[in-house]
């Protein structure tokens, strides 16, 4: 089993559209996929989440929430307040290691990197699974400095960065959006290996899993 985290510069970049586009570009290579959610926050319970999200534009059968908090605040922020157990590092590895009869576990955090889930961040996460951490970054102002962040922590700890990815290139870029896609790699010292189109999630399951696999770079 391979295991790829996603992670982002912020709140509302993208990552769970980018997630998407990841495990549907993983399916049309062949390859089985699986998504973890460890804590959806801001979401009633009964109520579509993200991945409901994922895979009303994947398909991808097998998604895994693990808790849910109705405000939408840090997950061990929302678990305080609602009166629920945070979660544990050691539930959440479990969890993502029954996973591994697929070929890729996807696992979306939420926020920023070091958002808390109770005990641990998505950091921490990484590191006890030694696995790879995708950044989805913005476009706009504030971007390079966010980014630059995130990418330092991991370095710091010893994370591997699987790449940057935009998650709303918009259709029309302004000044600052053309010069962070320049920008980017050479302040992070991490490659830019896919840009997700604005309007993404409005595409159907059709559209958005032949269009997915071309947001990324061949290479990567």
């Amino acid at each position: 089993m391979s295991v790829l985290l996603i992670t982002g510069t912020s709140t509302d970049v993208g990552k769970t559209i980018v997630t998407a586009a990841i495990a549907a570009s993983a399916h049309a290579a062949g390859r089985s996929v699986a998504v973890c959610k460890p804590a959806q926050t801001g979401i009633a319970p009964g109520e579509p989440g993200d991945l409901a999200e994922i895979q009303r534009l994947t398909g991808v059968p097998r998604a895994v929430e693990l808790a849910r908090y109705p405000d939408p605040l840090a997950p061990d922020t929302a678990a305080r307040r609602c009166g629920q157990p945070a979660l544990t590092l050691g539930e959440t590895v479990a969890a993502i290691d029954d996973l591994a009869d697929a070929d890729l576990t996807l696992v979306e955090g939420a926020g920023g990197l070091l958002v808390r889930f109770g005990e641990f961040t998505l950091l921490d996460l990484a590191q006890k699974l030694t696995a790879p951490v995708l950044v989805v970054a913005a476009a706009g102002l504030g971007t390079l400095n966010h980014s630059e962040l995130t990418t330092r922590a991991l370095r710091s700890a010893g994370v591997e960065c699987a790449g940057l990815v935009i998650g709303s290139w918009p259709s029309h870029p302004d000044l600052a959006a053309e010069c962070n896609r320049t920008d980017l790699p050479t302040v992070t010292g991490v490659d830019i290996i896919g840009a997700v189109p604005a309007g993404a999630a409005a595409m159907n399951r059709e559209h958005f899993t032949t269009a997915a696999p071309g947001w990324f770079t061949r290479a990567w």
